[in-house]
């Protein structure tokens, strides 16, 4: 086989693996809702798209180059910009802010390690761009290990050790579409609509 007939075939493979795993979490939906419940199996069919190792490599997905600290590959989108998968390329040392995503949103590892903080919002909102939170649970997101979150839950991510990241950020509505965002600071005690960073390649 050429490497030409090799990139086909795995192209070929990858898009076969993502279309089945899309229709499976899209049945979940379906029968189940959005619940912390059916989010964690949706979860379980995403480790399972992650072992195949061999469809997401980083020669097919390398991180930026460009002075950008993350790319997000597209890998599914429904017509009606629901079930989005992207596979994100992050770089070491890359922080966020806190900031919820006004959909359900799952990460999940092919390679790398992302340190994600979850917070409590202990405030009653009653002070339009003011906020109090709370440090909650950490999760490392590697491989074998994700997050689930609703559409409200608050968290933050770092990017550690020497590796770029390869991680599956699945949402129920395109990441683009999220326009109500809020991203928070925690020191100020202050919320703000929270700024989308990275590009998004097709």
């Amino acid at each position: 086989m050429t490497a030409a007939e090799q990139a086909t075939s795995v192209a070929g493979a990858r898009a076969k693996a993502v279309s089945d795993t899309i229709d499976r979490i899209r049945e979940i939906e379906g029968l189940k809702g959005v619940t912390r419940e059916s989010l964690s199996e949706m979860r379980e069919h995403l480790y399972a798209l992650a072992a195949q190792t061999d469809l997401f490599s980083k020669e097919d997905f390398p991180p930026p180059t460009d002075g950008d600290t993350n790319v997000r590959y597209v890998l599914s989108e429904d017509d009606d910009q629901r079930f989005a998968l992207y596979l994100n390329s992050i770089l070491p040392g890359k922080l966020t802010e806190p900031h919820n995503h006004t959909t359900w949103a799952i990460v999940v590892a092919v390679d790398g390690e992302e340190i994600n903080k979850f917070y409590d919002r202990k405030d009653d909102g009653s002070v339009p761009g003011k906020a109090t939170l709370e440090l909650g649970e950490e999760v490392t997101v590697k491989p074998g290990i994700g997050v689930a979150m609703m559409p409200d839950d608050v968290h933050s991510i770092a990017v550690v050790g020497d590796t770029p990241t390869l991680h599956f950020h699945m949402y129920g509505r395109a990441i683009e579409t999220l326009t109500e965002r809020v991203g928070y600071n925690i020191e100020e005690g202050t919320y703000e609509y929270y700024k989308l960073q990275g590009q998004n390649q097709r």
